[in-house]
């Protein structure tokens, strides 16, 4: 049932960085228990007017809800119990709050000593920013990450939320790395995981030219220096390229364009002179790719062996034959909502497969269960 089957997680948490560490977790088998307010619970719940909405769908499958309320002597009790017998607590509230409610690492660790105690922060749990608010965007902004996709000219934010998927990702490794450490010494710890630094450790290629070079960077760096490109086709969809440093890709790529000529040009002769006269090459394969359908530039490539995809919407990502072969939608069924469609776990384990997989739970859908399990009345 999944290399997690026996671990028991307690996740207090709302938006992206807890809920999707958890939800990682969760598909590998741990028994995942998330802890809402009764008043909404996560405040993905609502981003689409409804307790059940894309958001939360996105980041919460195969756990089991509790609606508590922590500020109560009650809801306090049951949180103990839970905290005892757990594995793994993850939090992500701003740094205090979790000690306010009377759960600070210290307390509970005196309740469970082989608890591994997770706090999720914006900016850490000291510093001159640790009071502030934070986003997926301030992370994406103070790490770095936002100065190489924004164009200074006409600045938009544009994209997933990185920052904060890269976050939850970088604390379920945390995770697992510290209950491989408690099998050795049978001792918990407190990890502390911010996206600051989550996100900042991300670009480490991007840091390491600054260190090494001086050189900040920009949007385009990298892909002048790994030759990728995306056109527009004469049907006005999209390619992208991705050359990388093989001359038998940008010979392809010459060939399937029919322009021989580039190959004799002064400009463009070694790869460094295509990196430092990216705009020009740009420009001219642009023109051309303007004169046929993708479709057809998708056989000249294949045919050549140069790396290429079609820049796909969403819609044409889960019809793909190799998307529909690896089965990358999951088709889930609610007992109260229904059908619910999500992205499917993305590893596959030969001896510890995954279990059962189940749509994200509605609101408190199983305090009773829970409270049940440590011998409490409904």
């Amino acid at each position: 049932m999944g290399p997690l089957s026996g671990v028991r997680v307690v996740e207090s948490a709302g938006f992206i960085t807890g809920p999707y560490c958890g939800q990682l977790l969760a598909d590998l088998g741990a028994d995942v228990i998330k802890v809402e307010s009764p008043d909404g619970g996560d405040p993905f719940r609502s981003f689409a007017g409804s307790l059940y909405s894309p958001h939360f769908l996105a980041y919460n499958r195969n756990k089991r809800s509790v609606a508590l309320d922590l500020r109560s002597e009650r809801g306090k009790l049951v949180m103990r119990k839970l905290l005892e017998r757990a594995d793994v607590f993850v939090e992500n509230f701003r740094p205090g709050v979790m000690d306010r409610l009377g759960f600070s690492y210290e307390t509970v660790r005196g309740w469970n000593p082989r608890l591994i105690y997770c706090s999720i922060s914006g900016m850490g749990r000291s510093g001159p920013y640790v009071e502030r608010p934070a986003y997926d965007t301030v992370g994406q902004a103070l790490s770095g990450m936002l100065s190489q996709m924004l164009a200074k000219e006409r600045p938009r934010i544009a994209g997933p939320a990185f920052s904060d998927g890269i976050t939850g990702f970088t604390t379920a490794y945390a995770i697992l790395a510290a209950l491989l450490a408690r099998e050795k010494n049978g001792e918990g710890q407190r990890l502390d995981v911010s996206m600051l630094e989550a996100t900042t450790a991300f670009m480490t290629s991007e840091a390491g030219f600054y260190f090494r070079l001086g050189d900040e960077g920009g949007p385009y760096r990298r892909s002048s220096l790994s030759q990728s490109y995306a056109f527009t086709c004469q049907d006005d969809t999209i390619i992208a390229i991705h050359l990388s440093s093989l001359a038998k890709f940008w010979e392809g790529l010459v060939g399937a364009v029919e322009r021989p000529d580039l190959l004799a040009d002064a400009r463009f002769t070694t790869r460094l002179d295509r990196v430092n006269r990216v705009e020009e090459l740009q420009e001219i394969l642009a023109a051309e790719f303007r004169k046929r359908p993708r479709a057809e530039w998708l056989r000249r490539l294949e045919v050549r062996d140069v790396p290429h995809a079609p820049v796909y919407t969403f819609r044409e990502v889960f019809e793909d034959p190799q998307a529909v072969h690896l089965g990358l939608k999951l088709d889930l069924e609610h007992p109260i909502e229904g059908p619910v469609a999500t992205v499917a776990p993305p590893v596959r384990f030969s001896a510890t497969p995954w279990g059962k997989l189940a749509a994200p739970p509605t609101l408190g859908e199983h305090t009773d269960e829970v409270l049940r399990e440590l011998g409490l009345a409904d």
